[in-house]
Order: structure tokens, then C-alpha cells, then sequence
């Protein structure tokens, strides 16, 4: 019922919150997602070239500034930004939490997670040692099911069963592979130095 009444009358902006800064990813900058942007004002409110902002960052809208969470979800407050994301014909809830463990110790984050588990996958993670591939995360789905996944191996956990085990055929590895080495391209490019938004010309 709360939900629901916010959803009638969303009417939000960011004020302080600027923890999309942190998890996005920003290609226009070679900013990696869960790396701090440069733009980001840490001492202020947000960004410090807000009106000259890249395009993702104007477009993008979290579940909750969208109006799908309750007024109290606000992301700095959760701990975690939570948004649903579309990669081609599968729609997934993303769980993306600033510090390990925050989902565990969240009974607000863990509600989030049941409620849309049934219809979607639920993608959790954390954006610490984001530059490591083999960084763990897990995928809640129906029925209690659940994805340990780090690296090329999965744990699936199923109620009142024994934990199964498996690893990508040799296929996916190689495909995964590729997918590792344009990533390493990225964190090289981020490293020499991430781009700034350049202020436009006094007139």
C-alpha cells in the first residue's frame, strides 16, 4: 500500500543522492562502472558539470527516481542502486550495493529482491574490486533458486537439494575470454586518464 500511494504521487529529483556517479558506466568519459567519476562533487550535491553532463547520465533513472520503490528507497539511503535493465529480449532487476554485504544486512534490500524475483531475474552486486573478473555475484530466480556465479563456474542452489556445480563449456570460456580482453582494452584506456566534460565557451 505505501508503494503504491509513492507511485501515484512520484514527483522526485536526486538532492543529494549521487550514487549512479559511482556504478555507472560512462563511455564518453572511459568511466568504468564502480569507479568514482571525476565529475563527481563529493563535498557538494552531485555533479559538477551537471548542465554539460553526458548523455547516459541524463537519461538514466533508477527504480527509485522513476517512482518503483518507496520514497524511503532513495539509493544513498538503501546503500544500493536498484534499476531494471534490459540486455536485448531479457529484462533483469539489478541490485548494484556500494559496499560487500550490504544485501545481506538489508531486509529492505532483500523485500526488493523477493517481490521481483518471480518475474525477473535478480542480478546482486557489489562494486567493490570491480576491476577483478572474476568477481563474485549472484542471480535470485524463482522457487527459491539462486546463481553463485564467479569467474566461469556457478554454485545453483535449489531448495531441499544438494548445491550442483558447473563450469562454461570451452565455448563459452573462449567467448568469455574475448569479452575479457575488450574489457582490459577499457580499464588500460580509464587508466591513462578519464576524460572531463569540457565547459562550453563564455560568450
Amino acid at each position: 500500500m505505501e508503494e503504491a500511494k509513492d507511485r501515484l504521487s512520484v514527483d522526485r529529483v536526486c538532492g543529494e543522492c549521487s550514487l549512479c556517479c559511482r556504478v555507472l558506466r560512462v563511455d564518453e568519459l572511459d568511466k568504468l562502472g564502480g569507479v568514482p567519476c571525476v565529475h563527481q562533487d563529493v563535498g557538494g550535491q552531485g555533479c559538477s558539470v551537471h548542465t554539460q553532463r553526458p548523455g547516459i547520465c541524463r537519461s538514466y533513472r533508477c527504480l527509485w527516481l522513476s517512482g518503483g520503490l518507496r520514497e524511503s528507497d532513495r539509493p544513498d539511503r538503501l546503500g544500493a542502486v536498484v534499476d531494471v535493465v534490459a540486455d536485448g529480449s531479457l529484462v533483469r532487476l539489478e541490485i548494484r550495493s556500494l559496499l560487500p554485504g550490504a544485501f545481506e544486512s538489508s531486509p529492505r534490500l532483500a523485500a526488493i529482491a523477493e517481490k521481483y524475483r518471480s518475474s525477473m531475474p535478480v542480478r546482486i552486486t557489489d562494486v567493490e574490486d570491480v576491476l577483478n573478473p572474476d568477481h563474485a555475484y549472484r542471480v535470485l530466480l524463482p522457487g527459491g533458486e539462486e546463481h553463485r556465479i564467479e569467474g566461469d563456474r556457478t554454485a545453483i542452489q535449489r531448495p531441499g537439494q544438494p548445491v550442483e556445480y558447473r563450469r562454461l563449456s570451452v565455448f563459452e570460456r573462449a567467448f568469455r575470454g574475448v569479452l575479457l580482453g575488450l574489457r582490459r582494452l577499457r580499464i588500460r584506456r580509464s587508466r591513462s586518464g578519464p576524460r572531463r566534460v569540457e565547459a562550453p565557451p563564455p560568450r
